[in-house]
């Protein structure tokens, strides 16, 4: 029998044509298309609201959403508790702190660090996280704009955050009735309380060190978006307690890499979005939508960068979702991301310096200077 000759595809040694694509799973594509939806009607019920900050409803809708809908519910809830919790502390601290930046410092610091603490250590981690998060966005909101009412600081963060968890919860309800009948998802697993934790300790100590030079960074540069910034320092030092060596370097220094290689990489297809779209109501949300599904698809990956997915997504919402389609700007999307970067840039230097001196003082007192990793 005469031979055939061998295929190219089996000379060049490639691979099959379906393996290079990436696998389209149900489940995973369920996820993806609920992220859409979510973030699509929280764009809508935040202009209906009236929000100041359409993108931060819009990346909630992002986050609240996970497989199943029990869970979706409860982190969801969490948010809004954390958020309401930061919102009356906020309330209660601000106006004492705003007329010197020692006390907004201090402010700063204080509630963002313990925050962190609890994020760390507590059961109910992601309502901890919204109560720093919350407090810091509106402090440092109102000193950037202290001709505001903090009420007004106040209402709005409690808007978006409202409007982004109900577009989440409302389209993770309809999916629960409809496409996860056949596609289930998955439960989350649940944490637990620890007690005092002198890593967790040190590590929220180190948080509130680079939170604490906010405030007088605002004023002395008067940059714009510095709530982004702390949300930046507070999420990227948001790991596991386990991965905490003598200073915690690595493991942040890592989900800081993951955290910039996102944002640039999503805030350039944002960019060529932007330019193509020339205002165009359609385009940008067509360019949302793409954003989000390829930042679901990286973060539901089976790999160690996940945290990219988390912010591309982020990059792409703050740069194409506007406060308002009917007058478009591209400045205050760019404002936040500048704010986001500014927050990483800060922590690094902070963080070699902890961890340079953590390891002195390590080897001195016989500790050690190993730091752990983790593949978060």
């Amino acid at each position: 029998m005469e031979e055939r000759p061998p295929k190219a595809a089996a000379m060049l040694k490639l691979p099959a044509f379906p393996s290079i694509l990436p696998r389209l799973e149900g489940e995973r594509m369920v996820d993806e298309a609920e992220c859409v939806f979510s973030v699509l009607l929280a764009i809508l019920f935040g202009h209906l609201a009236g929000v100041e900050n359409v993108s931060w409803a819009a990346f909630s809708g992002y986050m609240v959403m996970r497989g199943h809908v029990l869970d979706s519910l409860l982190r969801g809830s969490l948010r809004i508790v954390g958020t309401i919790s930061g919102v009356l502390i906020a309330v209660l601290i601000v106006p004492s702190v705003t007329h010197s930046l020692l006390l907004a410092s201090l402010a700063c610091a204080v509630v963002g660090g313990i925050a962190l603490y609890g994020a760390l250590t507590r059961k109910h981690a992601y309502s901890w996280l919204f109560v720093g998060l919350t407090f810091e966005m509106i402090l440092l909101d109102k000193l950037e704009a202290p001709h505001h009412s903090i009420s007004v600081f106040a209402e709005t963060r409690m808007l978006e955050v409202a409007a982004g968890t109900f577009a989440c919860v409302l389209v993770s309800v309809i999916s629960h009735l409809t496409a996860r009948r056949r596609w289930p998802g998955k439960r989350m697993a649940r944490r637990n309380s620890i007690g005092f934790d002198i890593h967790a300790f040190r590590h929220a100590l180190q948080a509130a060190t680079a939170l604490a030079l906010l405030p007088p960074l605002g004023a002395l540069t008067g940059l714009p978006q510095l709530g982004q910034s702390a949300i930046s320092i507070i999420c990227v030092m948001l790991v596991p307690i386990s991965s905490l060596g003598v200073s915690g370097f690595l493991p942040v220094s890592r989900r800081l890499l993951h955290r910039v290689a996102g944002c640039l990489a999503g805030a350039s297809m944002a960019a060529v979005i932007l330019l193509l779209a020339h205002h165009s109501m359609a385009a940008l949300l067509f360019g949302t939508t793409l954003g989000v599904i390829i930042g679901r698809h990286i973060e539901n990956g089976k790999h160690a960068h996940a945290y990219i997915g988390t912010q591309f997504t982020l990059a792409v919402l703050v740069t194409l979702v506007p406060d308002s389609y009917t007058s478009a700007a591209a400045d205050p999307g760019f404002g936040r991301l500048l704010g986001i970067l500014l927050g990483m840039a800060m922590l690094e230097p902070l963080l070699a310096l902890w961890h340079v001196v953590g390891i002195a003082l390590g080897g001195r007192l016989g500790l050690g200077g190993g730091e752990q990793e983790t593949t978060d």
